[in-house]
């Protein structure tokens, strides 16, 4: 479970007080005034938003365009379309926002036939894709974690940051340690994220003591789920013994003596943590930082299930997300778990509605709520290994479920019978057992055809699972990172080495014709859908062995799980995720060919940029990334 979607988080967030709203705006304001800070167009370019424009006008021969927009033509070295019918092409025709014509130069010239055009080679020597899109991230917990310090397992690859991993216990401390140095103030806070004691080792109040008796420190851990406290962060936080007593499953989930609270225990904590982590300045940074990295990374679309929203973080979607200089769309769905906490069962397809009239669909939106679509919850979340699991844990603990399989079934029933399409979390197996389980009684009861409901993260299933959600007519939106960042330490610690390496099994959905879009879940996984491609392609660990090696996909089918599939997924396929006539022109650029590089390089294609809109964003040299 992604904590900005849990009750406690999102409760806190709407009771912040800033110091002042006006101020807080006039900062949203001043960021969307202060010039692009996210690409330089070789002219500037403004992408005004258009996902929902009706496709009114055509060219001869049924080729839709904008009436009377200029026509510039797209030469390159190959444009992979990610059509079956016509996979590559050499020339693409755009008018406005939308393709007119595809195919060779020739071809597309002969399609425009007297009308005027421009050809355009800058991408002449490159290769043109599909847009990229990641499936499903985290906008708010993307910002949040990636503006503090942050020292992971992994490597994080930033615009103008790269924070290296920290594999070992003293590999963690040496670099906490250099960055409480770092710190002038003897009062400021030491924020740091990305802790996991499967490689940090362990942790409480008083080894952060240690490090500093004075200094607050606060630590988040890599699933976002758990805090860790120092002394001096509990006394500036105002946080007692006796305020964590007495609270039921809060207390059982929160251990003040150590400093450390997790999943139910957040509520205790969080209303005053968020007061340091989420100021105003942080919020603005972490999303314009966030917006760079995700262009950076040729990402062009993506969609957070389960939306934060208060007036005034909604402010900043639209300052930042939603500005001109920013090439790609956010797109949100609402939460079926906090909506229904918040108004009851009875109340709460009403309240959802309202949610999505916030911002729905439009011409020339870019932040939008996807309508008809609805985010439900399982089990727990895989980085803390709280998902459900038949066979239980080498270690004996349990697994957690986020809704109760009862309280599951009555919200699925509720937005199934709507209508609605269904995307619903879920780690373990045991977990899925459950949801297929559910989704079988509700077809029964009311079958539906293209109910396209989303099987969400797939971390740990059986063969016999897949096979039911091909027969459901389900579709799947796995974490390919799962294997390649934790099938080693899971090995070893909770699960063993069969089912850690038989994490997330891509071709065992592929071979029963299930559609596989891959998410990065943001901060979960880095969102860059060429890295989470090569995850699906190698599975090949931090150690350096494949893990699972008969669930490698090929590098097409990875390519299309991060393109058509993803779009299939939102219902949006019909606009974006292939380039074909009468969609929207957004592709991204890179420097090699996918289909001609041996598969380990996959990650490591440089990208050029991206067209957003028929209009040209490349990176600037500060940005360019590799994970």
């Amino acid at each position: 479970m992604c904590i900005a979607c849990s009750p406690a988080f999102q409760s806190a967030f709407r009771s912040l007080s800033w110091p002042s709203r006006r101020r807080f705006l006039k900062g949203a304001a001043a960021v969307a005034t202060s010039g692009p800070f996210i690409a330089e167009a070789v002219v500037p370019a403004r992408a005004d938003g258009g996902i929902n424009d009706s496709l009114a006008h055509g060219l001869p021969g049924g080729a839709p365009t904008a009436a009377a927009a200029p026509i510039t033509v797209f030469t390159a070295r190959k444009i992979i379309t990610m059509e079956r019918g016509a996979p590559e092409a050499t020339a693409v025709a755009v008018a406005g926002k939308r393709i007119v014509a595809i195919g060779t130069l020739d071809q597309v010239k002969a399609a425009l036939g007297a009308q005027a055009y421009t050809i355009d080679e800058t991408f002449k020597d490159k290769c043109v894709l599909p847009g990229l899109i990641d499936q499903h991230l985290h906008p708010i917990l993307g910002a949040l974690t990636l503006a503090v310090t942050v020292i992971a397992p992994e490597d994080w690859v930033l615009p103008a940051v790269t924070h290296k991993a920290a594999m070992s216990p003293d590999d963690y401390w040496a670099r906490l340690k250099q960055a409480e140095t770092a710190l002038k103030a003897p009062n400021d806070w030491l924020l740091s994220w990305g802790y996991h004691a499967l490689w940090h080792g362990p942790l409480d109040r008083a080894k952060l003591d240690q490090l500093s008796a004075t200094r607050p420190i606060a630590i988040w851990h890599r699933s976002c789920h758990e805090f860790y406290l120092n002394t001096a962060a509990l006394n500036a936080l105002g946080i007692t013994e006796a305020m964590t007593l007495g609270k039921g499953q809060y207390s059982e989930q929160a251990d003040w003596r150590a400093g450390h609270f997790w999943e139910g225990g957040l509520n205790l904590m969080i209303a005053p943590m968020l007061k340091v982590l989420a100021t105003p300045e942080r919020l603005v940074f972490g999303l314009k930082q966030m917006v760079a990295y995700l262009h950076g990374n040729g990402v062009t679309a993506y969609m957070e299930p389960g939306a934060l929203y208060t007036p005034d973080i909604w402010t900043l979607y639209e300052q930042i997300l939603g500005a001109p200089e920013t090439p790609m769309y956010t797109t949100f769905i609402a939460d079926g778990r906090g909506i229904v906490d918040r108004v009851g069962i009875d109340r709460a397809l009403d309240a959802t509605e309202a949610q999505i009239a916030v911002a729905p669909e439009g011409p020339g939106k870019k932040v939008m709520f996807f309508p008809g679509q609805i985010k439900l919850f399982c089990d727990g979340a895989i980085i803390s290994q709280l998902m459900q699991m038949k066979d239980g844990y080498l270690d004996g603990h349990k697994g957690e479920w986020i809704l109760e399989p009862a309280e599951l079934e009555k919200r699925a029933r509720l937005y199934w019978n709507a209508g609605y399409q269904i995307h619903t979390h879920v780690n373990g197996d045991l977990g899925l057992e459950v949801l297929l389980g559910i989704l079988e009684k509700l077809n029964s009861e009311h079958p539906r055809t293209d109910h396209r409901c989303v099987i969400v993260h797939f971390a740990n299933a059986t063969e016999d699972q897949v096979a039911r959600i091909k027969r459901l007519g389900a579709l799947v939106s796995a974490n390919p990172y799962y294997t390649v960042g934790f099938a080693d330490q899971y090995s070893r610690v909770g699960l063993g080495p069969d089912r850690a390496d038989m994490m997330v099994r891509s071709k065992s959905v592929l071979d029963q014709g299930i559609s596989l879009s891959f998410h990065s879940d943001l901060p979960m996984a880095p969102s860059a859908p060429l890295y989470l491609a090569w995850c699906g392609v190698n599975r090949t660990t931090p150690s350096g062995r494949v893990a699972g090696p008969t669930q490698r996909v090929s590098g097409d089918a990875a390519l299309r799980a991060i393109t058509i599939n993803a779009a299939f997924s939102w219902r949006k396929e019909d606009q974006i995720g292939s380039i074909a006539p009468g969609k929207i022109a957004n592709f991204t650029v890179l420097e090699q060919d996918p289909y001609a590089i041996e598969p380990i390089k996959l990650k490591d294609i440089p990208i050029w940029g991206t067209v957003f809109e028929g209009k040209a964003f490349p990176i600037v040299p500060a940005q360019r990334q590799r994970p």
